[in-house]
């Protein structure tokens, strides 16, 4: 449990993994079952120029991490959010309860981002970071691993369930221990 956790009546959870695993999908139908507030990182960004400018090879904007922290601090202390991210090692550890670290199987991952119109190298790196488990080590290396779970997300069955697991941790939060 993050240190400040014991300040909050209600966890930060950071639900994160390669585009396209169900960060924004699950994320929502979390903020709909439990009430917390949903930030999607992507939107943020866009929404409040939170970034240096746009990166033509991988179609995206390059985010300027101090911004985006400088723009959460007050909303995560006190409490409440899911943040949905394909990122994690940027935020200050303090800040999350739970890491949630979504993972899909590869062939339904490639089929979600070809849908999306993502091709060439932002398609071929998306899905190595998915086989090298890039987001799940970069997770575990940047917060307590007691804090990170990794969850499959290959279809909406996978979906419902996460969402039931993450609400029931959320009810039983803060632990007792």
């Amino acid at each position: 449990m993050a240190p400040e956790a014991n300040k909050r009546k209600r966890p930060n959870i950071l639900v994160t993994g390669t585009p396209g695993t169900g960060k924004t999908t699950t994320s929502s139908a979390l903020a709909e079952a439990t009430q917390l507030r949903h930030i999607n990182i992507g939107d943020l960004v866009r929404e409040k120029n939170l970034h240096d400018g746009w990166d033509d090879d991988l179609q995206c904007h390059v985010i300027n991490e101090d911004l985006v922290c400088d723009e959460l601090e007050d909303v995560m202390e006190e409490g409440g959010n899911i943040v949905d991210y394909h990122g994690c090692d940027f935020f200050p550890e303090r800040w999350f309860d739970l890491v949630v670290v979504l993972r899909t199987n590869n062939t339904v991952l490639y089929d979600r981002l070809s849908k999306r119109g993502y091709e060439g190298a932002k398609l071929s790196n998306n899905i190595e970071c998915e086989i090298f488990q890039v987001l799940l080590e970069e997770a575990k290396e940047s917060y307590p691993e007691d804090i990170v779970i990794a969850l499959k997300s290959d279809n909406i069955d996978d979906i419902t369930r996460n969402v039931a697991t993450i609400t029931d941790w959320i009810r039983s939060w803060p632990p007792t221990s």
